[in-house]
């Protein structure tokens, strides 16, 4: 309909895409969904993969035309939009998180995060094997390490907003939830580049020197542990260089930038010199610049403004758009998205729930502790996203997995809050209060955060701001 090779053209594509995934992302939010299914959606409505096969399309047809928008010649504006979107998600979620907050919350916590990765990650790659026929199976060990890494994200803005709905989210259990699963988003993002970074090693073949040794699988892992440490010994300097630019110019518009820039350098040293994935990257710079409270907030206020107005729309529509494509759709791939989501929940909920179990809470709690670690969100589609980049080679997982993911969280965001609220609704003393912020398994307390302000201008908990589907208007 539009020139997609002109400014204009592509303004008017912006123009579609911003107000197709505002208005499904409405929709969404009233029928208590999350909003990023919303903005998915609007990729498939507007793209190419429903109407586009009638040939009838706002942007592209036969699923790659809307290439036809290049800057660059092997990028195109789309992509490019999309991959500054996720890299601010990615960088939210680093400023988010409370370093204070993560080691005080105790062993409980910890395990629960661990088992929730674990658990997921080996159901992924055993549901994997006996579908050779797909591309997965023994044949590409790889891709079935990727599902499982898929299964492991975990995301905790509908548990959040289901337990202060409940007036859970301040007990022992609730804490303990919120805490268990912002670890597990640490530990998901560090085992995606693992994983990533030896799945692009060993094509070694005409390389020479330093692209010859990050080739090798243990140059990979060098690189990989190389990556955190100078990045966190760099980070100690830039930290104390973001403090005293808050210090000497507080709350204003020099620090984002600066914060932004180094959001930035991180995600092209990660991926360009160490192997490193480029969202692991934006995590960890938005990690370092967490240290200063103050200046963090500030910073993700602003960051959020841009993220949740342009970029991160254009991320979730164009995984609609390019990713999603019903042509040709093998049955074998519905079967095993059926099959995979079923091992993503009872992971959750079998691998969490036992560690709750363990530690001395009653099969009730045992079972809200599982199920509050089952929903999953943009985290997810990030890793997705991640797993199917070309750049992996012939081990990259196909762009039609990504219907895994899409029903993953379709149906994980349904069952959470209605399990949540059975399973309360039992509730008739009440569980124990966890005291000021909050007193956990083993006797470690954390602070309440304050509310902050999102990109929309309501008041929400920092936990719910890293999710799109937490997002309040």
């Amino acid at each position: 309909m539009f020139e997609g090779n002109s400014a204009l053209g592509f303004c008017m594509v912006l123009a579609i895409i911003l107000f197709s995934t505002k208005a499904l992302g409405l929709v969404f939010r009233k029928l208590g969904l999350p909003q990023v299914l919303g903005y998915i959606i609007a990729g498939l409505l507007i793209g190419p993969a429903i109407f586009g096969l009638a040939g009838v399309s706002l942007i592209g047809f036969e699923g790659q035309d809307y290439k036809s928008f290049l800057v660059l010649p092997e990028e195109n504006a789309l992509s490019i939009f999309s991959k500054i979107g996720v890299l601010f998600l990615m960088f939210s979620t680093g400023l988010e998180t409370n370093l204070k907050e993560l080691k005080s919350t105790g062993l409980v916590a910890v395990l629960i995060a661990c088992a929730g990765v674990a658990v997921p990650l080996i159901l992924g790659l055993l549901i994997s094997l006996p579908f050779g026929n797909i591309g997965l199976g023994t044949s590409n060990i790889y891709r079935g390490i990727f599902i499982g890494t898929i299964l492991t994200a975990t995301s905790v803005a509908i548990t959040v907003s289901v337990l202060k709905e409940l007036g859970k989210i301040n007990t022992k259990l609730g804490t303990t939830i919120v805490s268990a699963a912002i670890i597990d988003d640490v530990i998901g993002i560090v085992l995606l580049s693992i994983v990533t970074g030896i799945a692009k090693s060993g094509s070694s073949e005409h390389l020479t020197g330093f692209a010859w040794f990050k080739a090798q699988w243990w140059g990979t892992v060098i690189m990989i542990v190389a990556f955190f440490i100078i990045a966190i010994l760099a980070g100690w300097g830039i930290s104390k260089l973001f403090k005293w630019l808050d210090n000497r110019w507080p709350t204003t518009h020099r620090i984002p930038v600066f914060a932004i820039a180094v959001c930035l350098l991180y995600s092209w040293a990660a991926e360009e010199i160490f192997g490193v994935a480029d969202i692991t990257g934006a995590f960890l710079a938005g990690v370092v610049l967490s240290t200063d409270i103050r200046a963090s907030r500030y910073t993700d206020q602003k960051v959020e403004v841009n993220t949740y107005t342009i970029f991160a729309p254009v991320f979730f529509a164009n995984i609609g758009i390019s990713s999603i494509t019903f042509k040709d759709l093998n049955p074998s791939i519905l079967l095993f998205a059926v099959c995979a989501v079923l091992m993503g929940l009872i992971g959750k909920i079998v691998g969490c729930g036992a560690v709750c179990k363990a530690f001395k809470y009653n099969w009730r709690e045992s079972a809200i502790g599982g199920v509050g670690m089952m929903a999953r969100g943009e985290v997810a589609l990030i890793v997705t996203a991640a797993v199917t980049n070309t750049a992996l080679g012939e081990n990259a997982l196909p762009q039609e997995f990504m219907i895994m993911t899409v029903l993953l969280i379709l149906v994980s965001s349904v069952l959470t809050p209605v399990f949540l609220k059975l399973l309360y609704g039992k509730d008739k003393g009440g569980l124990p209060a966890a005291g000021s912020g909050g007193a956990l398994a083993d006797g470690a307390s954390v602070e309440t955060a304050e509310p902050t302000q999102t990109a929309e201008g309501a008041e929400t908990a920092p936990a719910e701001q890293s999710a799109t589907d937490g997002a309040t208007e």
